[in-house]
């Protein structure tokens, strides 16, 4: 990685400097954050447009960090994007300005087991037990269409492990849990979770284990509605969703908000769902883009394209041409950069499109990777009577933040 953040946790900080953790304020925008700390309006002048599209991800999901010094002047502060990227503004020691970068953000992930003993409901117990809400809340949905929680008994147990992100010192993004043991009435049953955080019941209909260890699960379809096309007739995936890239032409991290399909110049581009277009023409890297809104809080992105056959205003049907695959823009060759929205988020797309080869299937097929070494990591936990690993109450530390442009300096 070109640049480097060193984060030195300690709670005394020799230079007078407090490091604050906040959450970003409901409707402000990245400009307004700059006005309140008296940064030039030049510094967001000076974002590419590359870039400028990734400030409106900042969302209060996420909370951020600032360093000031003992004048209350902002020295540098780090605010995500993603789960995985975060903004990195900061204050130059020669010039006094402002930088600004987008960079991974650094976090822990540990494992984690917890043996709650049913007595009221599992969400209640496990919040009891271990005192954090995020992994009851997750293992709600783990257990939701897999077993009746109503019919679970006093005295009943569950036993399950766990993988959480610290950052920072603090709680950082959801839990995800890899496999629960479920002893109700003297039987024992598993339930493997699948990245998303729904649950899958060993012995379930459709499934079984590879030769590999994973499990797989025949869902069906209505289960989970995939009700969206495909952008072209022959799928060919270059480059997949991720929260964090190394960008080919940039040559930097950055989030890949999209799914890219290889294709040849002139390859006809479908609209994946009916809608409305609400954007037609060039949009800086993206070069020349269509954009439409669909019902139930999708919006489609298509860019790239060498010619636009539709333009703004304009009602389409789900398979129609909306335009055509080129190279335009920031791109390493022709390609589609197919990006989706859910109710304003980002989506990966691929876990919501339908491909052609699934029409006449009447099942989905999940994979849960590494199932059956997580549930002999479980029972390990089990017969060594782990106990419950206990959450304490977050403790915020002042963090010391190396400033960006003494690295660079020093390399």
């Amino acid at each position: 990685m070109k640049y480097i953040i060193v984060f030195v946790l300690m709670f005394t900080f020799t230079f007078g400097m407090k490091v604050t953790h906040k959450a970003w304020e409901k409707g402000k925008t990245f400009s307004d954050y700059l006005e309140s700390h008296n940064i030039s309006a030049g510094l967001l002048e000076s974002i590419s447009k590359e870039d400028q599209k990734f400030l409106s991800e900042i969302n209060r999901n996420y909370k951020y960090y600032e360093l000031k010094d003992n004048t209350g002047t902002l020295v540098q502060s780090l605010i995500p994007i993603s789960k995985e990227m975060q903004i990195h503004l900061f204050k130059k020691r020669e010039s006094g300005g402002y930088g600004f970068d987008i960079i991974p953000i650094e976090y822990k992930s540990d494992e984690y087991f917890a043996e709650v003993d049913i007595e009221s409901n599992p969400y209640s117990d496990t919040l009891k037990t271990i005192k954090q809400k995020k992994v009851a809340e997750r293992l709600g949905q783990a257990l939701k269409n897999c077993i009746d929680t109503k019919k679970l008994r006093k005295g009943d147990q569950l036993s399950f492990i766990y993988t959480q992100r610290t950052r920072l010192g603090q709680i950082y993004h959801m839990p995800d849990i890899k496999v629960v043991s479920l002893i109700s009435r003297a039987k024992e049953s598993f339930i493997y979770v699948d990245e998303d955080g729904d649950g899958h019941k060993e012995g379930a209909k459709r499934s079984e284990f590879t030769k590999e260890g994973d499990y797989t699960h025949l869902v069906p379809l209505r289960d989970r509605s995939n009700r969206l096309g495909m952008p072209l007739r022959h799928v060919r995936i270059t480059s997949k969703f991720t929260y964090r890239r190394w960008h080919p032409i940039l040559k930097r991290y950055r989030p890949h908000h999209g799914t890219d399909f290889g294709g040849r110049t002139g390859t006809p581009l479908l609209a994946v769902y009916g809608g409305k277009i609400t954007y037609a023409g060039w949009m800086g890297g993206y070069g020349k883009v269509v954009k439409i809104k669909h019902p139930r809080g999708y919006e489609s992105l298509y860019a790239h394209q060498s010619r636009i056959r539709v333009h703004r205003g304009e009602q389409v049907k789900k398979g129609q041409i909306i335009g055509y695959v080129g190279n335009t823009g920031r791109s390493t060759g022709p390609h589609l950069h197919f990006g989706l929205k859910r109710y304003g988020k980002w989506v990966n797309p691929m876990k919501h499109l339908k491909r052609k080869s699934m029409n006449k299937s009447k099942y989905n097929k999940i994979v849960i990777k590494n199932a059956k070494e997580n549930r002999t990591k479980l029972l390990a936990y089990l017969k060594n009577d782990t106990t419950s690993y206990i959450w304490g109450k977050e403790q915020s530390a002042n963090v010391k933040l190396q400033d960006k442009e003494a690295l660079e300096n020093a390399k």
